[in-house]
C-alpha cells in the first residue's frame, strides 16, 4: 500500500519539495492502475535521483570488471584466476564482490560452465577448455549500493550450436528490453523474452530469474519469463532490475548440487547460457545501467 501523505508534506523522495509539487499526480496514477486490478510497486522499489546515481557508480565499476574479463578469460584459464581478477579489480575500485560470502557463497564471482546454469564455483584445478562457454556473473558493492550483470565466453572454436544458443540468450535480453516502458508491465517483458527463445527451439528455466536490485543484492520484483504480456507488476519510473534469462539447449528442467547447495546444472546434462543486464525504468522508456 502506498503510504498517506499530506499534500503539503515533504515529499517520500526526498527532493524537499512539497508532495503536492512532487509525486502526487505519480501515485495517483499508480493509484488508479491498483484500483483496476494492477499489481503495483510501493514506494521501496522506486529509487530516487539520488539513489540512481549512486547506484550507477557501483554499475560503472561492476561494467569495468567484466570489461576486463573481456581481455582474460580464455582456453587454459584457471576458474579460479576469474575470481582472482574479480577481486583485483572490485577492491582497487573501492567496492566490495556482492556474492562473497552472499548466504554462504564462497567466491567473488560464479562462472558457469557449458551444462551449469548458474552459480557455478570458480574451482581451483578446472581449467577453459576449447569449445567450452562459460558465464561470468559479476555482481559489486559501492557504498553500500548494489549493481549486477553477467556475460557469456566462447572458449576456442565453439560449435555452431553452442554459439547460436549463447548469441540467442543475448538476442532474448534485447527482445525483452525493448518493452521496458514506463506504465507497461513486466509480463510484457517475459513474454517477449519466452516467445524469442522458444520460437527458435530453445527452453528457459522456470525456477531461476531476474530481480530488483540497487538497493539490496535481491529485491522485488521477481522477474520470471513464463508470465503473459499486461500481467505481473506495473512498471513505473524509478524501478531498477535485472533480465536475466537463462536459457537451455535441451530441456528447461534443472538440478543442484547436494553438496554445496549452490551449482545448478541443466536436468540433461545439455548446454545452458545466461546474460544478464540491469535496467532502469526511466519517464520515456528505460536505460541500461550494467551489461
Amino acid at each position: 500500500m502506498l503510504p498517506k501523505i499530506g499534500r503539503n508534506d515533504p515529499c517520500w523522495c526526498g527532493s524537499g519539495k512539497k508532495y503536492k509539487t512532487c509525486h502526487e499526480p505519480f501515485d495517483a496514477k499508480i493509484k488508479k492502475y491498483k484500483m483496476m486490478g494492477a499489481h503495483v510497486p510501493d514506494h521501496s522499489i522506486i529509487k530516487t535521483p539520488e539513489q540512481i546515481e549512486m547506484i550507477k557508480k557501483s554499475c560503472k565499476v561492476n561494467v569495468q570488471v567484466l570489461d576486463t574479463l573481456d581481455k582474460e578469460v580464455c582456453e587454459g584459464m584457471e576458474l579460479s584466476k576469474i575470481d582472482d581478477i574479480v577481486n583485483e579489480v572490485t577492491y582497487a575500485a573501492g567496492a566490495i564482490p556482492a556474492p562473497l560470502n552472499y548466504e554462504g557463497y564462497p567466491y567473488s564471482v560464479c562462472t558457469s560452465v557449458n551444462d551449469q546454469v548458474c552459480h557455478g564455483y570458480p574451482h581451483k584445478g578446472v581449467y577453459l577448455k576449447n569449445g567450452d562457454i562459460v558465464n561470468c556473473d559479476c555482481s559489486t558493492i559501492l557504498n553500500g549500493y548494489f549493481s549486477d550483470s553477467s556475460r557469456m565466453y566462447c572458449i576456442g572454436d565453439v560449435g555452431e550450436e553452442k554459439k547460436r544458443l549463447v548469441d540467442t540468450t543475448k538476442e532474448a535480453i534485447y527482445a525483452g528490453l525493448e518493452k521496458v516502458q514506463p506504465w507497461g508491465f513486466l509480463g510484457d517483458v517475459s513474454q517477449a523474452v519466452h516467445d524469442y527463445c522458444y520460437d527458435r527451439g530453445y527452453t528457459v528455466v522456470r525456477e531461476i530469474g531476474g530481480h530488483g536490485v540497487g538497493l539490496e543484492f535481491h529485491e522485488d520484483p521477481w522477474c520470471g519469463y513464463f508470465s503473459k504480456a499486461g500481467t505481473d507488476m506495473l512498471l513505473v519510473p524509478g524501478m531498477m532490475f535485472t533480465i536475466e534469462p537463462m536459457v537451455n539447449m535441451g530441456k528447461e528442467k534443472i538440478f543442484t548440487n547436494k553438496e554445496n547447495g549452490w551449482e545448478v546444472y541443466t536436468a540433461d546434462h545439455m548446454p545452458s547460457a545466461q546474460w544478464e543486464i540491469m535496467v532502469l525504468v526511466t519517464e520515456d522508456g528505460h536505460e541500461v545501467l550494467s551489461w
